[in-house]
């Protein structure tokens, strides 16, 4: 295939991240990569797509990259850009948690896919999923706890629910590529909890080791790109079925309805027969994707518009915030 889809991060102190945003842009740009790059205080965690020969280009560019030097790459074969568009974004966290904790001086264990593999055999181990409930439904680890959250940041409150005071068992963590489990581990250890584990590499990582092959892994891995699942292993056991029709089945569509856009499992039979539709309503729906050429336009613009209201809306609070700070200076009382 000639093209590669790269999942990367690293966690390291950024001094100033809009000027790494900034340069981090022009590059993809030059590249005709197409993704998402968040980069932040705490470090960069990205992916993106793009011919092979970029995504080598990007690589070399980041090895010679005085904080972004080392970084790991998942890397898998593509038959075109797996993204529609590039975002290269500054933002407060790379990962969501809003607790801070600097995963480069001290997180959980790292073990590697054979480890990992074994300390669930033998161990009696308690597994924690640090991925959103929706992720967990369509593939997990046998065992495997499920995370009664939506989002990342809401994890440290749940943990408190599943972690008992006192907990001996060795506690495994795992997640997509391993980014949420170095930061929520290095979290936990901060909390005082020694015991911690976390996957290397990921579900990813584990999935295409040679030792074990996706042994213990149950259902498909979700993906935040075109691809939605990818297979874990040579062999995948569907833990999901199919919308319509009930059929075990490991496959995720999005709604054909813009005005729904959800995510369904759905064989191909009856994504044909259900024109691509996970109900009756959506299936008369006007706004349809593949029905009307013009909406795909007609939403950037609803986009764009939506976009622009919200930041006009956020740069008036920060103005009203400044000059309320700035009245209140005026009003405090001076000591002569």
């Amino acid at each position: 295939m000639d093209y590669q889809i790269l999942l990367f991060y690293k966690f390291v102190p950024v001094a100033d991240a809009v000027s790494e945003r900034d340069a981090l842009l022009e590059i993809c740009k030059q590249l005709n990569l197409k993704g998402r790059i968040i980069v932040a205080p705490e470090g960069i965690n990205g992916t993106v797509s793009g011919l092979v020969a970029d995504c080598d280009a990007y690589r070399a560019w980041m090895d010679a990259h005085p904080l972004f030097a080392e970084t790991e790459y998942k890397i898998d074969p593509f038959e075109g850009h797996a993204f529609g568009r590039l975002s290269v974004k500054a933002r407060a966290e790379i990962v969501t948690l809003g607790h801070e904790c600097e995963p480069w001086e001290k997180t959980g264990k790292h073990l590697e896919p054979a480890e990992f593999k074994a300390m669930m055999e033998s161990a009696n181990p308690l597994i924690l999923d640090i991925r959103n409930d929706y992720e967990f439904e369509v593939g997990r680890f046998k065992g495997a706890v499920r995370p009664d959250v939506k989002t990342f940041k809401e994890f440290p409150d749940w943990l408190r629910t599943v972690i008992e005071p006192g907990e001996e068992r060795p506690i495994l963590t795992y997640c997509t590529g391993g980014i949420r489990c170095e930061k929520l581990t290095a979290y936990l250890v901060d909390q005082g909890i020694e015991n911690v584990y976390q996957l290397h590499g990921g579900i990813v990582t584990y999935g295409k080791d040679e030792q074990t092959q996706g042994e213990h892994w149950e259902g498909v891995c979700y993906v935040f790109d075109d691809r939605v699942t990818v297979p874990i292993g040579p062999n995948v056991t569907p833990v999901t079925r199919c919308l319509h029709c009930g059929v075990e089945i490991a496959r995720f569509i999005n709604c054909a309805s813009v005005d729904c856009n959800k995510q369904f499992t759905c064989c191909e039979a009856c994504e044909e027969k259900f024109s691509r539709s996970c109900s009756e309503e959506c299936i008369h729906s006007e706004r349809r994707r593949e029905e009307n050429g013009k909406l795909a336009i007609e939403l950037r613009s609803e986009r764009i518009k939506l976009r622009r209201q919200a930041y006009r809306a956020r740069r008036k609070e920060r103005l009203k915030a400044a000059q309320c700070a700035a009245n209140a200076a005026l009003t405090e009382p001076t000591i002569s």
